[in-house]
């Protein structure tokens, strides 16, 4: 083999800016049909709110407007929540359908109609997932068409690398397979409802419109709002775009809906010619958009179409009431600069993610160990976490359907979690910097729940005894993991206070003979651990 150094670093450059040379995606568990239905993998970055891939290959569970929305489908009420239409040219035998799986039964009641999304579409017949987070593939066949599609959807996911690992984006690649000796024609759409101001919860969407847009040989649909206050959590705007080879029809608006008009001439449209003809709406403050991609398959071969839905909405409050400003806002100007930065960087940043995937799934540990450290992983990128503009991450115990649980970064909950420290380092000693910096008092008394802002003086001042010496084991673990000398220089001091908390007479050890029998607060809500008879 030629180990000339130059050589090896072109291939590598190649390797890394060209999308063909992309490794397979990595497949640690696969759900047959009867198992997809209660899938919802999260597509989103650290810190940016996610939208889920359904197991059926529908998108459900709109959660990029700062808070949980389990649930929340756009659009929905009207079956054109958004989604993924194939249009198939095959010698003249034309074919329209959405880009899903089978809606089960039990979809189909409800008191007020059927729950699933769409549920009125034709649609594939078969439909099988694949899935190694960040990962999901959805496999699509169907016996009116000669062709197969697999549904591919991710964010990447890189150990080490923060920036690249918090992108407001769902990548979306159709990789479509002709199984036929005859070249087809073929078109793919998604369309969506721009639902700015409305998060699931709260919020109104006001004069909101859709503009087609081409740069840098991207092309898309940019949603924005003329008429949503734009210091609400709910305003700011979306993206959906492709940068694949192909003829681009679009659609800023459908007709206003009218008892099913507006679906029904979409419909009757696209599947004349696979081609879309713009529409005007004056009336909708949500109006509908569409984004079509046309080329051909030949016999027995694939081609993949990509798109991004990118996102930006920079306004949190999370359990302050003072307005914050998510730190990814700080990264890009708005959606579809999103897009612009990140469609250039996508193989390399596909590759690295593939790269850190496949080593963990081909590892030695049982499948059910990799399954629960890799699957897990996706808390980090649900509205469960969330970092602010000065770079400080924090994150709730956990997310109820609709809002937070229980504030704070709470020591004594986030005691327990690994992945951050040993995936992500730089977040794990911010975390220990704002425990030690700025939730301990002089007295070594370390609030177990921050408030914010943070300048603003620690109102909370309640003391968990396992949150606080936890983190005094987890500074001394994140300065072996970073070796960084003057992270613990500048927080020991501090950890010397909180050790020695534990020492006060009549404290939780007041002995110092190492064994704690003071009242503690800890994770299993006692407080009166003296009182137990033993």
């Amino acid at each position: 083999m030629n180990k000339n150094p130059l050589l090896l670093t072109a291939l590598f450059v190649l390797l890394s800016i060209n999308p063909l040379f992309s490794a397979d995606w990595p497949v640690l568990k696969t759900y047959d049909q009867e198992h997809v239905y209660k899938i919802a993998l999260p597509i989103g970055g650290v810190g940016t709110g996610t939208v889920s891939l359904g197991g059926r290959g529908n998108l459900q569970d709109w959660e990029i407007m700062n808070r949980p929305a389990k649930g929340y489908n756009p659009g929905s009420g009207r079956n054109n929540s958004a989604f993924f239409t194939l249009y198939t040219d095959n010698g003249g035998k034309k074919d329209l359908r959405l880009l899903e799986g089978p809606v089960p039964f039990y979809q189909y009641e409800g008191a007020s109609g059927a729950i699933a999304t769409n549920h009125g579409l034709p649609r594939f017949n078969e439909v099988t997932f694949g899935a190694a987070y960040p990962f999901g593939q959805v496999n699509l066949k169907t016996p009116q068409i000669p062709v197969s599609v697999k549904m591919k959807a991710f964010n990447p996911l890189i150990p080490g690398d923060v920036a690249n690992s918090s992108i407001p984006a769902a990548i979306l690649d159709f990789e479509l397979t002709n199984s036929s000796d005859r070249e087809i024609s073929f078109t793919i759409c998604g369309s969506m409802q721009n639902f700015i101001g409305e998060d699931g919860s709260q919020g109104k969407s006001i004069d909101n419109i859709n503009r087609f847009m081409q740069e840098k040989g991207i092309s898309g649909i940019f949603m924005e709002s003329q008429g949503v206050d734009k210091n609400a959590e709910q305003w700011g705007d979306m993206s959906l775009t492709t940068n694949s080879e192909g003829a681009i029809t679009y659609r800023t608006a459908w007709l206003p809906e009218r008892w099913g008009s507006s679906i029904l001439d979409f419909w009757d449209d696209f599947s004349a010619d696979g081609k879309l003809e713009n529409r005007k709406d004056s009336v909708s403050d949500k109006p509908m958009t569409s984004l079509a991609i046309s080329n051909t398959l030949p016999p027995h071969g694939t081609k993949t179409i990509r798109f991004l839905l990118t996102w930006y909405f920079p306004n949190r409050i999370a359990w302050s009431e003072a307005p914050l400003k998510n730190y990814y806002s700080t990264q890009y100007s708005n959606s579809w600069d999103v897009a612009v930065k990140t469609i250039p960087a996508l193989p390399y940043l596909e590759n690295k993610t593939i790269e850190f995937v496949s080593a963990l799934c081909s590892s030695d540990l049982p499948e059910p160990v990799r399954e629960a450290a890799l699957f897990n992983i996706s808390t980090l990128r649900t509205q469960t976490c969330f970092r602010i503009s000065d770079g400080n991450f924090f994150a709730w115990e956990g997310c109820d359907d609709k809002t937070g649980c229980c504030f704070g970064t709470c020591t004594h909950v986030w005691n327990y979690e690994t992945a951050t420290a040993f995936l992500f380092g730089d977040l794990a000693r911010i975390e220990r910097n704002i425990e030690f910096g700025t939730a301990a008092n002089a007295e070594g008394l370390m609030s177990f729940r921050v408030t914010l802002p943070l300048e603003e003086p620690q109102s909370f001042a309640k003391v968990a005894a396992d949150g606080q010496m936890g983190c005094i084991i987890k500074l001394y673990r994140d300065w072996q993991l970073s070796g960084d000398n003057e992270f613990l220089k500048t927080l020991y001091p501090k950890a010397k206070s909180a050790l020695g908390y534990a020492w006060k007479k009549g404290g939780w050890d007041g002995n110092q003979d190492g064994v704690m029998e003071g009242v503690q607060h800890n994770t299993m809500d006692v407080g009166i651990m003296d009182r137990i008879p033993r």
